[in-house]
C-alpha cells in the first residue's frame, strides 16, 4: 500500500529527557523526514528544566520543519513559543487556550468518543486524537478505540486525526490505511529494545 502522507508521524516525547544526547538522538530521527508533529511531553519536570528542554526542542523542530506541540500547558506553548498545544479533557478548556494561544495550533484528545469529537470539531480544534487503539505502557489504557470508531470520526467531523495508543511497525499500516492522518507514536522509538530510535523510525515506509 502507498502512503499518501509522507510525513506521517506525529512524535511524542519520552516521558523524561535527563541528558543533552536526547537532542541529537532527535535530531537524527527528525532528518528522516517522516515527522509532521512533535509533542514535548513532560509530567514530572521543574518549570525551569521544561522551559530549557523546550527551547532546545524547538530549534531542532524549526530545522527539521517540524511542528512544535507542549503537551497539556498553553501557558508554556506561549513562552517558548512553540507552534500549538496538546490538551486533554482535565486541561484547560479550549475557549480558554485559544483565548491564550491566538491562532497557535490546539489539539485535543477525544479518547473513543463521538460526543468528545464534535464538541472539539465546534470548538474548532485543528485536529483530535482518538484511541487508544493498541495496549501501550506510554500511559494505562483507560479508553480503548477501534477502527470503526476511527472511520465514523472521519466520516462526521471534517478534521485530521492523530491516531494513538501502542503504534509500531507492525500495525501502523491499519490505520493509515482505514484514513488516520497522523499517527501519534513515542516508545516505539525511544523504548525500542532493537533499534536506536534514529534507526527504529525508517522501519515505519
Amino acid at each position: 500500500m502507498k502512503i499518501k502522507n509522507k510525513k506521517f508521524v506525529y512524535l511524542i516525547s519520552p516521558s523524561k529527557i535527563s541528558n543533552d544526547s536526547f537532542f541529537k538522538e532527535l535530531n537524527l530521527v527528525l532528518k528522516s523526514k517522516k515527522v509532521s508533529f512533535f509533542q514535548l511531553r513532560l509530567k514530572r519536570e521543574k518549570e525551569n528544566r521544561k522551559i530549557y528542554i523546550a527551547k532546545r526542542t524547538s530549534e531542532i523542530c524549526k530545522r527539521n520543519k517540524v511542528k512544535f506541540l507542549i503537551n497539556d500547558d498553553p501557558h508554556l506553548a506561549l513562552k517558548v513559543n512553540a507552534d500549538g498545544c496538546h490538551l486533554g479533557q482535565d486541561d484547560m478548556n479550549i475557549l480558554m487556550a485559544r483565548k491564550l494561544l491566538k491562532n497557535k495550533l490546539i489539539g485535543i484528545t477525544c479518547h473513543n468518543s463521538i460526543e468528545l469529537s464534535k464538541k472539539a470539531f465546534l470548538n474548532k480544534a485543528n485536529y483530535i486524537a482518538i484511541g487508544a487503539f493498541y495496549p501501550t505502557k506510554t500511559k494505562k489504557v483507560i479508553y480503548k478505540a477501534t477502527i470503526r470508531t476511527l472511520k465514523k470520526v472521519k466520516k462526521l467531523f471534517n478534521l485530521p486525526i492523530v491516531a494513538i495508543g501502542g503504534i509500531n511497525e507492525k500495525n501502523y499500516h491499519n490505520l493509515l490505511f482505514n484514513n488516520a492522518d497522523f499517527l501519534a507514536i513515542s516508545s516505539y522509538i525511544w523504548k525500542n529494545k532493537k533499534f536506536k530510535p534514529h534507526q527504529a523510525i525508517k522501519k515505519l515506509k
